[in-house]
Parts: C-alpha cells; sequence; structure tokens
C-alpha cells in the first residue's frame, strides 16, 4: 500500500484537492453539481485535454514547447483554406489535413533544437511569435466564417433531457480527445519508442551512450505534439463553428500549468496521462466554478499564476520532503 501510495502520489493529491473544490463548488453554485454542467465542462475541456497529452510527451522527454496553440491556430486556418480549394472534405481529410500539418510545425521546432542546438525553450518563443506573426499579417486577423457543413454541425454521442428542460450533451469532441488520450497513453507506456523518450528525458547522456537516437527522440516528441495540436486546432474549429486566428493565443500557460501539475517534471523523464488529465481538470473545474460564482475572469488568471508557481515548486521538490510520513523505515539491523 505504501509503494502504491508513493508511486501515485500526486494523482491522489488532485484526486483529493479536486474533491475538495467540487464540494466547496457545489455549495457555492448550484449549477455547478449537476449532469449538464458536468457534460458542457467535459467538452469544453476536450481541446485542452488533446493539447495536454501532446504536451506531456515533449515534457517527458526533457524538453518544453509554448508554441503549440499558436501552432493549432495556423493549421486552423491553413487546414479551413485547403479544405475550402477541395470542395469540403470530411472528418477523415480535415483530420489528415491538420494532423500532417501539425506534424509539420512541430518538426520546425525539432529541427531547430536538434540541428542548431538552441534551447528546446528559445526556439519554442521564437516559433511562437514567428508562426503568430505570419499568420496574423496574411490573414490580417480576419476570422473564416464559411466551413464546410460537416465541420460545423453539431455531432451529439449521448444526451439527456434534464429535469428544467435542458439537454446535457456529450459531443464529437470527446470522443476525438479519447482516441488522442489513448493514442498517446500507447505510446509511453506500452512501446519501446515510450521507454526510450523517459530515458532520455531523465537521462540524455546516458540515453546517448546506451545507443538511444537522440534527434529521432525530439523529432518523435516534437513531431508528437504537432499532430496534437493540429487535431485540437480542428477541434476547436469545430468547436466554435468559425476560425479565428488569435482564440488559440494564450492557451499554452494555461496547459503548461496544468501538465506539470499532473505530475510532469520541467526537467524531463516523469509524467502519466491520468496526471495530465486530472492537471487539466483541476485548471477547468477552477474556472468553470469562478465562472459560475461571477467572478471576474482577470481573477482566474491570478490563481493561473499561482498554479504554475506551485506546479515548478512541486515538480523540484521530492514528494518525501512534502509528505515525510511516506519516508520508508529502516529495516532493523
Amino acid at each position: 500500500m505504501r509503494r502504491f501510495v508513493r508511486s501515485h502520489a500526486t494523482e491522489l493529491a488532485l484526486l483529493a484537492v479536486i474533491a475538495v473544490i467540487c464540494v466547496f463548488l457545489s455549495f457555492a453554485s448550484q449549477r455547478f453539481f449537476t449532469l449538464g454542467n458536468a457534460f458542457d465542462l467535459l467538452n469544453t475541456s476536450s481541446v485542452n485535454i488533446i493539447f495536454a497529452v501532446g504536451l506531456l510527451v515533449v515534457l517527458i522527454a526533457g524538453g518544453i514547447d509554448i508554441s503549440f496553440a499558436v501552432a493549432a491556430s495556423v493549421v486552423q486556418y491553413l487546414t479551413a483554406t485547403v479544405l475550402g480549394w477541395i470542395g469540403g472534405g470530411n472528418w477523415t481529410v480535415g483530420l489528415i489535413i491538420a494532423g500532417a500539418l501539425g506534424v509539420a510545425l512541430g518538426c520546425i521546432n525539432a529541427l531547430l533544437i536538434h540541428r542548431f542546438r538552441i534551447i528546446s525553450i528559445v526556439a519554442t518563443i521564437s516559433t511562437f511569435n514567428i508562426f503568430f506573426g505570419l499568420l496574423m499579417f496574411f490573414t490580417g486577423g480576419v476570422s473564416i466564417y464559411n466551413l464546410p457543413d460537416w465541420l460545423t454541425t453539431r455531432v451529439v454521442l449521448f444526451e439527456r433531457e434534464m429535469a428544467d428542460g435542458t439537454w446535457a450533451e456529450i459531443t464529437l469532441p470527446v470522443l476525438i480527445m479519447a482516441i488522442c488520450v489513448f493514442a498517446t497513453w500507447a505510446l509511453i507506456t506500452r512501446t519501446t519508442t515510450g521507454r526510450q523518450l523517459y530515458a532520455f528525458g531523465d537521462n540524455p547522456e546516458g540515453a546517448r551512450r546506451f545507443g538511444i537516437n537522440i534527434g529521432a527522440m525530439q523529432f518523435i516528441a516534437f513531431g508528437w505534439l504537432g499532430l496534437m495540436a493540429g487535431i485540437a486546432g480542428l477541434v476547436q474549429a469545430h468547436y466554435a463553428q468559425e476560425v479565428v486566428p488569435n482564440a488559440l493565443y494564450g492557451r499554452e500557460l494555461d496547459v503548461l500549468a496544468a501538465v506539470v501539475l499532473g505530475g510532469a517534471r520541467l526537467g524531463g523523464g516523469k509524467g502519466s496521462v491520468f496526471g495530465c488529465i486530472l492537471g487539466v481538470l483541476l485548471v477547468s473545474i477552477t474556472q468553470n466554478g469562478l465562472n459560475l460564482m461571477g467572478v471576474s475572469p482577470f481573477a482566474f488568471k491570478m490563481i493561473v499564476g499561482a498554479i504554475i508557481l506551485a506546479a515548478i515548486t512541486l515538480s523540484n521538490t521530492s514528494i518525501e520532503r512534502l509528505l515525510p510520513f511516506l519516508k520508508s523505515r529502516r529495516a532493523p539491523s
């Protein structure tokens, strides 16, 4: 039992915090603890969870990327443009185009980091500004409203009518999110590549000496995040039913805070999909509860800043120092 608690301490702590917050918010707002609000929370969190599982892979590999949200905006616009050229397409075509464009942008980051030996955060700060600058320059900040019918048609997977006549619905973004979550879990826990990513993030020099292809690890990690960003961009366009160039601008910090809070270590070599999801849900639940209570969105920005600070502190502090009772007792000699 002690070993289980120690190995899952972050996830258990997050579950406890989420439970406490949910109990508090259920008393603070009558609308919070309802099926409709729970489904809305899941639907609206789908894009951030897709971003998060992609970022998780980069953090596990010892990198950091803050350009993914802007990359998703670029993919949104390019995908909508290409779909217009080919006459509309469908979900399969859209996901392939968005995924391919996302991978290409992710590989640009990997190329800068691996080929030119640029620190990942510096490289992605640069591409963040380059991608966003090019997007706003060529689009003039003009949104696209004329999207294919399949992209704007709301797809309901499950629905239930509530007592007040409203409907609680789970929509297509949740299914796409679930597939992305499963694919990421399979990649990092059920493949040799996943084990190599952990090893590379934990000890890059040791991984290199062991024969792991360092360049391949970086291209896989940033390419996977690019793939998730591309898919998330298309899902966001479906959810909003329009493409707004700056709609996803600024999400990178929220997602980064959530992923690190979920147990991913900024130094690499640590992180789990379950903890990542819990981190996103904690941030989303907090925002949802504050919105229902009528709290200013600027107050939420302060809370996100505090979450980032707490996440970084926790990522650099051993769980034994925070929870001394989890230390194993020494066996008597």
